[in-house]
């Protein structure tokens, strides 16, 4: 363990100690507020203190079996050895969760997730794509018991999407769906192509993490309301009462729709959580901007026009471009089957955010 870590540590287990012994006063036995404050704050640090005592009682085991190892004694140099190794091994494993319990929580983690889905470069085939990749989440949500709902959508002529925004809502959704964030590159023969020509198109996906209100405050006067009729599926009823909303943000340009909900004030709530996450995003790239150097110790960067993965249907298989990984079975994956490949960039952001903090 390094030394500023130990440190940190023994730190962290002072004030663990001051926080017991202020538990115990009697002078603050009746404010029941403090105490929780104090009783929260200690079970927080609790484990550190615990893993702390862990590596050095492990430590005092190796010092131990070193000194043993100087004895003439042949029987008991192999004790030793042996009670040396299991010291070590226990240091290291210690030594480790505590550099991921030290590592800065995502507070977004547990949030819902509102998915904005595009079609980029390849016209007509870069939207039946994004309609692909919009109905793979919904699959994967399904799978993890999440709710899904389509809030907007605009269709292209042969049934795909130029851009469709889908709520979902689960626990632990963002934790799971914030490295899908990213450009998907899609090569396959399309549907329209009579000579058999691969083509290469493109569809980004943005992952918002869903905001309480009292997270983002927006005044009355900066949104401009605009109302129209809904473009989407409702058979006959679709045209005769106006229930879409459009938001406009007019000190960023943010535009924001949903036309899902007949109610137009259900339209509007739901328009305005989306504008709300899409301003809280805002101000997370910025700060992750300024934290340039926290932010190279992540997998990737979560910038939307970055190329995260490459969807070869020739050759049925999926290359994640982050860290190398290659997977097959395309129609499985595109059917909701993604933990393992969330799993390995999960796992490689972790490590790398290891390696910075150690």
């Amino acid at each position: 363990m390094e030394e500023a870590i130990h440190s940190r540590l023994s730190r962290i287990r002072d004030r663990y100690n001051d926080l017991t012994a202020e538990m115990s006063d009697s002078a603050i036995a009746t404010d029941f507020e403090r105490v929780n404050g104090i009783a929260k704050e200690r079970a927080e640090i609790e484990p550190l203190v615990t893993l702390l005592t862990r590596y050095e009682s492990a430590r005092e085991e190796a010092e131990s079996a070193r000194a043993l190892l100087s004895e003439d004694d042949e029987e008991m140099k192999v004790l030793a050895e042996a009670e040396l190794a299991g010291a070590t091994a226990r240091m290291t494993d210690v030594d480790l969760r505590v550099l991921r319990a030290l590592l800065p929580k995502d507070p977004r983690d547990g949030r819902n997730v509102i998915m904005e889905i595009r079609g980029g470069a390849g016209g007509e085939e870069a939207a039946l794509f994004a309609a692909e990749i919009c109905r793979m989440y919904i699959r994967y949500g399904e799978r993890h018991r999440w709710q899904s709902e389509i809030l907007s959508a605009s269709e292209s002529e042969k049934g795909g999407f130029k851009e469709v925004v889908v709520e979902i809502r689960g626990n632990g959704a963002f934790s799971r769906l914030k490295f899908e964030s990213g450009v998907h590159r899609v090569q396959r023969v399309p549907e329209t192509e009579t000579q058999g020509r691969i083509h290469t198109s493109t569809a980004t996906v943005a992952v918002l993490a869903e905001v309480d209100d009292v997270e983002i405050d927006i005044e009355e006067k900066d949104i401009r309301v605009d109302i129209f009729h809904s473009s989407g599926a409702g058979g006959q009823n679709v045209n005769k009462v106006a229930t879409a909303v459009r938001l406009t943000h007019i000190p960023t340009g943010i535009v924001v729709v949903c036309q899902d909900e007949r109610s137009q004030f259900k339209n509007r709530v739901k328009a305005m959580t989306h504008l709300k996450s899409r301003l809280f995003d805002l101000e997370q790239q910025k700060q992750q901007a300024a934290q340039s150097q926290d932010r190279r110790a992540q997998v990737g960067t979560g910038d939307r026009s970055e190329k995260i993965r490459t969807y070869n249907f020739p050759q049925d298989r999926i290359t994640d471009h982050r860290i190398g990984l290659t997977v097959h079975n395309i129609p499985d994956r595109l059917d909701g089957n993604l933990d393992d490949m969330i799993d390995a960039v999960a796992t490689a952001d972790e490590a790398a955010r290891i390696e910075h903090l150690a």
